[in-house]
């Protein structure tokens, strides 16, 4: 009996999957590099998601990183509608519930290739 294929959907999957963690790996790295640090990576509730939790000095940054290689729908900026951005803000107040009050703001990386220099940094991208 011959060995099972992965039907092709699951093959798309893998390789976005794959995409999405090598650029918040690349996304964490520039993110260090300009002087913040991770704090938490993935951090997910039942609100949602948020890719990287990082310090700027006394604030809190929640990071959403995006990866589009193929602009046909308006690139990884374009695909952070006002649902996702709530997502987000929900995530985060869940993050904070119960820690010292600081400063926080909502910073976007964008990538349009899997590479450092192709990094487009939007800080204070939303606010909740």
């Amino acid at each position: 009996m011959p060995g099972k294929r992965r039907p092709v959907a699951d093959a798309v999957t893998t390789k976005r999957s794959a995409d999405g963690q090598a650029a918040e790996a690349i996304a964490a790295r520039y993110l260090e590099a300009k002087g913040l640090r991770v704090l938490e990576r993935n951090y997910r509730c039942r609100a949602g998601e948020i890719d990287l939790v990082l310090a700027d000095g006394p604030a809190l940054v929640f990071a959403e990183v995006r990866f589009r290689a193929n602009r046909d729908f308006g690139g990884a900026a374009a695909s952070i509608g006002w649902t996702k951005q709530a997502k987000i803000i929900k995530a985060a107040r869940h993050y904070l519930a119960g820690k010292p009050e600081r400063p926080c703001r909502f910073d976007v990386v964008l990538l349009d290739r899997l590479d450092e220099k192709a990094v487009e940094w939007i800080q204070d991208a939303f606010s909740a």
